[in-house]
């Protein structure tokens, strides 16, 4: 622990829903479209009419005394927080807009009351571009709110659409990293079955969101602009090459032959939720030990229990290597 004390080991990928957020939707969700109830355990459950999945808030993702328990048994010192499902991009732009400021307040109390544990992410309104600009602007300045964390689309559109760039541009300006998320993966029709909807749904949709900054040119457009993708990059690195070929032979990738996907593999960061080893290091091998940041997907059945044991335990991996992983890179990129 003495080791680590300056070296902090920080999680990039945990999730958290604020008691004011649950409030306000408790209160008004009803009235902009959606539905909160109850489970027969007695924690807040959200719905839509136009989505199959729930979102459960248990007590492990409210109450920071407990969040701060589970980090001292799994040996995280910092959580990178951020909203998962149904963040706010269902609702009415108005309330969009009251939800994420709901939100980035209660990040930023969170880190105040736990400066040493918590920093936040920040939820914007994307749905209403104007909304979000405004939003971030005031956000930005709210202590430790440190990067902005976004769905891999929005609504159904892919994430290199014009509208969204003058977000990119405030936040490359403000030197803001954006976080991605998976949020209703596409295809639902046929992945009801078998947890197919996060099993494959959650890396396909990483997958696609890196492709559109790519093949989009958010990324040539902003060459300061640093994302960071979930699920280790979901199906982005491993379809690299059938994606350099594509380029290669097919009219409609023509813009992009005169710098192939893969020269784009270290313009972002990848977290280590990966389950297997070998997976993460192939990553390795592709994108170098500083593209990768500790991420656990807390506290979802899918998370990694024992994160920082699972890059400890990585074979071939040399002591600076492992401490860039669980601690220096995202230092460096939520600028710590």
């Amino acid at each position: 622990m003495k080791a680590r004390a300056s070296t902090p080991v920080i999680d990039t990928h945990a999730h958290w829903y604020p008691r004011d957020f649950i409030a306000l939707l408790e209160r008004e969700a009803a009235d902009n479209g959606a539905a909160m109830g109850r489970d027969a355990r007695g924690n807040p459950v959200f719905s839509l009419p136009t989505v199959s999945q729930k979102s459960t808030m248990v007590p492990e993702m409210i109450d920071p005394t407990l969040m701060v328990r589970n980090m001292k048994r799994r040996r995280i010192d910092v959580f990178a927080v951020s909203l998962t499902n149904p963040m706010v991009y269902w609702a009415p732009p108005a309330f969009g807009l009251k939800l994420s400021r709901a939100w980035n307040d209660a990040c930023a109390e969170l880190h105040t009351a736990y400066p040493d544990r918590f920093v936040g992410t920040m939820m914007l309104p994307m749905q209403a571009p104007e909304f979000a600009l405004q939003e971030l602007d005031r956000a930005a300045k709210l202590p430790g709110i440190r990067a902005l964390y976004l769905a891999e689309a929005i609504n159904g559109r892919n994430l290199h659409e014009k509208d969204f760039w003058p977000i990119y541009a405030r936040c490359e300006a403000l030197k803001l990293p954006i976080f991605l998320h998976s949020l209703y993966p596409c295809g639902q029709e046929r992945m009801g079955e078998f947890f197919l909807r996060n099993l494959l749904g959650n890396p396909y949709e990483a997958g696609i969101a890196a492709s559109c900054l790519v093949m989009g040119g958010v990324l040539d457009a902003f060459p300061s602009l640093k994302v960071m993708l979930p699920h280790a990059g979901g199906t982005f690195p491993w379809l690299i090459g059938r994606i350099d070929y594509g380029i290669k032979v097919r009219p409609d990738l023509a813009h992009m032959r005169r710098k192939p996907a893969s020269k784009y593999l270290r313009r972002f960061h990848y977290d280590t939720i990966t389950h297997h080893p070998r997976i993460l290091g192939y990553l390795l091998d592709l994108v170098g030990a500083d593209r990768i940041v500790l991420g656990s997907d807390y506290n979802q059945d899918m998370c990694d229990r024992r994160p920082v044991e699972f890059i400890e335990k990585l074979p071939g991996l040399t002591r600076r290597d492992r401490q860039m992983m669980l601690s220096d890179n995202a230092k460096k990129l939520l600028r710590l």
